[in-house]
């Protein structure tokens, strides 16, 4: 496998795929990782796993894996000198990607884009040896307006941790406990949540609201919040290691993503319904409707504000609502959505492609998209 950097969000299914195949699993890392996200405690102790190696220390070594491996896993990276060659020798070769169009299909007229992803995609559409996982529900969309992968799109998408749920940490829902991580950008709309808490208030709900992360729009956010009068209802906590995000998420009954179109994917939902929330996702986000089945294991909403605010009033008027989306939503990720799962369909995927049959499964990873 190689993409820029290994992250926390990749590694447990990398640990599942070296669990499985040993030495003979290898994650090639392309470039450190860029500061701001090692801020935001992403940082990894690279001595501390073994199958990692780095193409800037070793590119020789790193080089000859990727010609002579059974089958290449190729996530975001800048290195397609190691890749196309590998690629037109037919050797089997599966495209990790998120959307190619965020910001609008519009763009896929661009004759320099399309000049370059003919380089990298669509010329090898005929080829019975090149194959996408696609890590949000929007990119088949995008790659089918280049004419790349042609029923060769399969789901997939990011794997955080799974950990086993003690349900004896919930508290009573006499106040119910929301919560919100991400960084304070405006493509993650977290001025939303502090909208919702002011109208929250003016209904008379009895709630908290657990602010994680930082970013351009905190101050704004917190003078919002000071303004309303809200220090009661809405708890900043700054950027805190993935552990103890997690632990916030163990103590809490809603998980809010209000992300846009923007949002990739969005791994956070992954970790929220481990932790057994009711999640209130924005159906543009990535994740959304690989992991959401709207109305039985967590919500979609439209995108707008007007949208968000209904969904949650929902729920805080329905506790057993709020526990029975919670539930089915672990049970998704317990069952579907980790990473044993995920690198056990790879693995059956590979075997099928050897043996001349691949036979997607009906759901969850590598199903098709």
């Amino acid at each position: 496998m190689i993409s820029n950097y290994i992250n926390h969000h990749q590694i447990p299914f990398c640990n599942e795929m070296y669990g499985i195949l040993g030495e003979d699993y290898t994650f090639i890392q392309t470039e450190p990782m860029e500061a701001e996200r090692a801020d935001m405690g992403w940082s990894v102790d690279e001595s501390a796993i073994p199958y990692l190696k780095l193409l800037y220390k070793d590119e020789e070594a790193c080089r000859k894996l990727i010609d002579e491996c059974d089958m290449l896993l190729v996530g975001w990276q800048e290195r397609e000198d190691l890749i196309i060659p590998r690629m037109k020798q037919g050797k089997l070769t599966v495209r990790i990607s998120e959307r190619l169009y965020r910001e609008g299909r519009w763009k896929a007229v661009s004759p320099k884009g399309l000049l370059r992803k003919y380089k990298e995609h669509t010329r090898f559409r005929n080829s019975d040896s090149a194959f996408l996982l696609c890590n949000g529900s929007y990119v088949a969309g995008d790659f089918s307006l280049i004419h790349a992968y042609p029923d060769k799109m399969y789901k997939f998408g990011y794997f955080p941790e799974f950990r086993k749920l003690d349900a004896s940490k919930k508290p009573p829902m006499d106040e119910i406990q929301l919560i919100w991580a991400g960084r304070f950008m405006p493509l993650k709309h977290p001025e939303y949540v502090v909208r919702l808490a002011a109208d929250m208030v003016d209904m008379g709900y009895n709630f908290r609201i657990h602010f994680i992360g930082s970013g351009e729009m905190e101050e704004d956010l917190k003078a919002t919040v000071a303004k309303g009068e809200l220090e009661d209802y809405v708890f900043f906590y700054g950027f805190i290691s993935p552990g103890e995000v997690r632990e916030l998420m163990d103590g809490c009954h809603i998980h809010l993503f209000t992300s846009n179109h923007l949002e990739g994917w969005g791994a956070v939902v992954n970790e929220g319904m481990n932790s057994g929330l009711a999640e209130v996702v924005s159906i543009e986000a990535g994740a959304a409707q690989y992991l959401i089945r709207n109305g039985k294991n967590g919500l979609l909403y439209d995108g707008s504000y007007e949208d968000l605010r209904e969904k949650v009033l929902m729920l805080m008027d329905d506790h057993a609502y709020i526990e029975r989306l919670g539930q089915n939503a672990y049970e998704t990720i317990a069952t579907l959505w980790n990473p044993k799962h995920a690198a056990e369909e790879v693995m059956r995927f590979y075997e099928g492609y050897k043996a001349g049959k691949i036979e997607p499964p009906a759901e969850g990873p590598m199903s098709k998209a």
